[in-house]
């Protein structure tokens, strides 16, 4: 039986697929944080170059991929697709199920799909440095390698409890030549106004992303660079959706259902997108299963509404799904899907019923990872082993029903990094956690009040 789907380089993808070109209805516009109004092209420039602007809110359909990104794309892509054959016979269930897995990248995760070509285009618009934050690094490792490749410098805000927990991806990060920083730090304003109300914070997405941003928009040589939720960013993930229905076509088979983790929602958008076309412009009934942390639950627990990218009320306003940005998560080991938002796209095609999404604990989480690491040899990050969790779990749905059923989830990146968290798994020290209703509502107080 094959368990293995091979492209050439010849396949990787010479254009990226822009869902917003078949949307049912467009996407609610982004907003000037400080007057709530609408925002132009030159608003965002202080931070993002035109180019990347221009693919923000582009409606066209497809978008070449610079020669020069593809050139770079193709040290790792295509990416493998693998039929997991030893978990469906663990798991005795009826059903297919298939992973395309992105850690065969550089640096281990499906991030460089994008932080190549905003490297890219940042380079011939002449920046000379770019800055971000990053969660549990691998974000960061994948901007670090691409500055390298393009001679710019790069500046890290890691959030702070993952800076502690994840010393390795430090190192990757300063390997590549990258200056990484712990967040909240003391090098900006808004860093020193969190340490100042609260000495010991542990950080979150939405602090780090505000220091960031301050120092781009300080400085006229620096642009500011995001790893997930805008547009472009799930538009250049799309490679792999890609090329996984080329992959699925030599296997014979179509998803009835495609499964991904989400944070702010790039790697589950760069699989699913191309599939959810077939279905908006062909007729195909696959479903779409989002997955995200019961401590981070921003899809199944927050609101439909205006909010800020960050904490400190810099970023630009998008209408998402969202915890408040004021959320601070607890200290979960999946540190990639602590953002208190989702990708304005996917909110806005959860609200349409084209996407489900699904919550777990972390324990639950990790079982499914132990299993998937000794009946397919691959030990996933903590964030890629949510969608491992909701795949087993279709699969043994599909069992009980005693129904045929494929399954493909998005393996977005490998768990070399993480061992620490699987050593607090088999020694038993991690934790459930659901976020507190009441601090999800006292978030949720702080929202824009906008007026359109």
């Amino acid at each position: 039986m094959q368990t293995q789907f091979l492209l050439s380089q010849n396949d990787v993808p010479t254009q990226w697929y822009n869902v917003q070109a078949d949307l049912p209805e467009p996407l609610p516009p982004t907003l000037h944080p400080v007057t709530l109004q609408p925002v132009g092209p030159s608003d965002l420039e202080p931070i993002f170059p035109m180019d990347l602007i221009l693919q923000e809110v582009s409606q066209e359909r497809y978008i070449d991929i610079p020669q020069e990104v593809r050139e770079i794309l193709q040290l790792w892509r295509p990416t493998p697709l693998y039929r997991a054959v030893r978990l469906e016979q663990a798991l005795g269930t009826p059903a297919k199920i298939f992973y395309k897995y992105e850690g065969t990248s550089p640096t281990g995760s499906h991030k460089p799909n994008t932080s190549v070509a905003q490297a890219f285009y940042n380079k011939i618009a002449g920046v000379k440095r770019l800055t971000t934050e990053t969660g549990a690094g691998q974000w960061g490792s994948a901007l670090a390698m691409a500055c390298n490749f393009f001679g710019l410098e790069c500046k890290i805000y890691m959030v702070k409890v993952s800076y502690q927990q994840k010393p390795y991806r430090r190192s990757v990060m300063r390997l590549f030549g990258a200056d990484v920083v712990p967040s909240p730090s003391d090098e900006t304003e808004s860093g020193r106004a969190i340490l100042a109300k609260d000495p010991n914070s542990t950080g979150s997405l939405g602090i780090a992303i505000s220091e960031a941003v301050e120092v781009a928009l300080k400085n006229a040589d620096t642009k500011y660079s995001l790893g997930s939720v805008l547009n472009h960013v799930l538009m250049h993930q799309t490679v792999i959706g890609e090329e996984a229905i080329k992959q699925m076509d030599l296997a014979g088979a179509y998803p009835d259902v495609v499964i991904g983790c989400v944070g702010g929602g790039s790697n589950f958008g760069g699989l699913a997108l191309p599939f959810l076309r077939q279905n908006l412009r062909e007729g195909a009934k696959t479903r779409f299963v989002a997955v995200e942390p019961m401590a981070c639950p921003s899809m199944t627990r927050g609101v439909y509404a205006f909010d800020y990218g960050d904490t400190a009320k810099m970023a630009p306003v998008v209408k998402m799904d969202t915890l408040g940005h004021d959320f601070v998560p607890p200290a979960i080991h999946a540190g990639g899907l602590r953002y208190h938002g989702v990708a304005p796209l996917l909110a806005l095609l959860h609200r349409l019923g084209y996407i489900e999404p699904r919550a777990y604990h972390q324990v639950p989480v990790f079982d499914a990872a132990a299993l998937f690491t000794r009946t397919e040899g691959i030990i996933p990050a903590p964030e890629s082993a949510h969608a491992v969790r909701a795949a087993i779990d279709e699969a043994l749905d599909a069992k009980e029903k005693g129904e045929e059923r494929v399954i493909l989830f998005n393996l977005s990146g490998h768990g070399f990094l993480d061992l620490g968290a699987y050593d607090a798994y088999l020694e038993g020290r991690l934790e459930n956690y659901a976020y507190p209703e009441e601090m999800i509502q006292r978030a949720l107080q702080s929202l824009p009040q906008v007026n359109l």
